[in-house]
């Protein structure tokens, strides 16, 4: 079983700033990303950050890229998303998503964290 734990959620203005955290409570997770999700709609994937033994692979929504950046710290066990030129559709709770791959696959969620963007 993985813990996630995510923070750096609040409210901020229109064309600013946040990074939120997600720390897992063990390493060995292949894929780490974010989703948000907003009431009444599906959740969906804002980015996800894939470790392999020879690359890392990042992925972004079309509607973060340019604006959002999704980093690792291995040795920390967590995933960052730095959130700049913030818009109010940004406006949901965040969720960090782990995935661990190979023979037995697992999927892990951490509980949210509300981010809104408003003046």
């Amino acid at each position: 079983q993985v813990q996630l734990v995510e923070s750096g959620g609040g409210l901020v203005q229109p064309g600013g700033s946040l990074r939120l955290s997600c720390a897992a409570s063990r390493s060995s997770i292949d894929v780490m990303g974010w989703y948000r999700q907003v009431p009444g709609k599906q959740r969906e994937l804002v980015a996800t950050f894939t470790s392999g033994t020879s690359a890392t692979i990042t992925n972004y929504a079309d509607s973060v890229k340019g604006r959002f950046t999704i980093s690792r710290d291995n040795a920390k066990n967590t995933a960052y998303l730095q959130m700049n030129s913030l818009k109010p559709e940004d406006t949901a709770v965040y969720y960090c998503n782990a995935r661990a791959l190979g023979p037995v696959p697992a999927t892990y969620w951490g509980q949210g964290t509300q981010v809104t963007v408003s003046s």
